[in-house]
């Protein structure tokens, strides 16, 4: 008996401690591979690129924790894309422009929050449909064109930084800061715990788990449309083509960051650093020269582990 339990406190260890074990493992195995990964260009380049996945991975937590799932995030992050596109190309300044990109992006969280909890549509079946929607709308209202943006407030969050944290990262760091502190230091941050725990107890507590499940969709889409400005920013243009990585990885990333799928155990700087680690692990492999085809497969398996290894999380 002594050495089971030996043996599960040690998997438990390693299920709660995935992503910074994995992430200092690769950051070892490929500066030994390659002497360009841990250039300070390579360095500030990975981050920026972390930026975009980091915030949707956040988003990714709130949903996560209270046992639901966001499959629409990528592509109400395209939808914010195009909305601020739009917006810009028919001469709204660039502030305006972002609050049509976040407020486009939280239409499609309202409908998510209102279908799973007042429709008590399954949040599986509710988010595919809703990733449809939005979608369809921004090819629609873009006639399926990417659309050029020329702002000067995008090419300074492109391009600025305080040494080697560009802009893109600093943005995530500070909506990371944020999250934790709503999720850890305020009522509502108990309240989404606790639906994920037991929404049967937290209703007889006198929580309204029908307005946490509805807020938890409007914070994900929201930061999900706050994505799309760096989306926009990195790419020069509103692209309506969705990127389905993005999806893949914000789950992936909320995973390897010690999340458990079926609610109740939140995370901040788990899936973060789970942001950081897949990051690194398709830079890494980038730079070793390992073909694009592979990429997704090494993410996949990383995955897999990571999710296995979260039925040894302590409860």
């Amino acid at each position: 008996m002594q050495a089971v339990a030996a043996q599960t406190r040690q998997l438990s260890f390693w299920a709660e401690n995935a992503a910074p074990i994995g992430l200092v493992a690769l950051v070892i195995v490929f500066s030994i591979l390659s002497p360009t990964f841990l250039t300070l260009g390579n360095i500030r380049a990975m981050l920026v690129a972390a930026a975009i996945l980091v915030i949707l991975a956040i988003g990714q937590a709130f949903v996560i924790t209270t046992g639901g799932i966001d499959l629409s995030i990528s592509a109400t992050m395209t939808l914010g894309a195009i909305g601020f596109g739009l917006a810009f190309s028919n001469g709204l300044g660039f502030w305006a422009s972002a609050l049509v990109a976040i407020l486009s992006a939280m239409l499609i969280g309202l409908i998510n929050g209102l279908l799973i909890a007042k429709g008590k549509v399954t949040d599986f079946i509710a988010t595919l449909g809703t990733l449809s929607v939005a979608t369809g709308l921004a090819l629609i209202i873009s006639n399926g064109k990417p659309i050029n943006v020329n702002s000067p407030e995008l090419l300074t969050l492109t391009s600025g930084s305080l040494g080697i944290f560009g802009y893109p990262i600093i943005l995530a760091a500070i909506v990371a800061a944020v999250a934790w502190f709503v999720m850890f230091r305020t009522r509502f941050g108990l309240h989404v715990q606790a639906v994920g725990g037991s929404e049967e107890s937290a209703v007889a507590n006198g929580i309204s788990a029908t307005k946490v499940r509805l807020a938890v969709y409007l914070i994900a889409a929201g930061l999900a449309g706050l994505a799309a400005l760096l989306l926009v920013a990195r790419v020069g243009a509103a692209e309506p083509a969705i990127n389905t990585q993005f999806l893949l990885n914000s789950i992936a990333a909320v995973v390897l960051g010690g999340v458990s799928l079926t609610g109740g155990k939140a995370k901040i700087v788990g899936p973060v650093i789970g942001a950081l680690l897949l990051t690194a692990l398709t830079n890494g492999l980038t730079l070793l020269g390992v073909s694009q085809f592979y990429q997704p497969l090494a993410v996949g398996l990383v995955v897999v582990l990571a999710a296995l290894l979260t039925r040894f999380q302590k409860k």
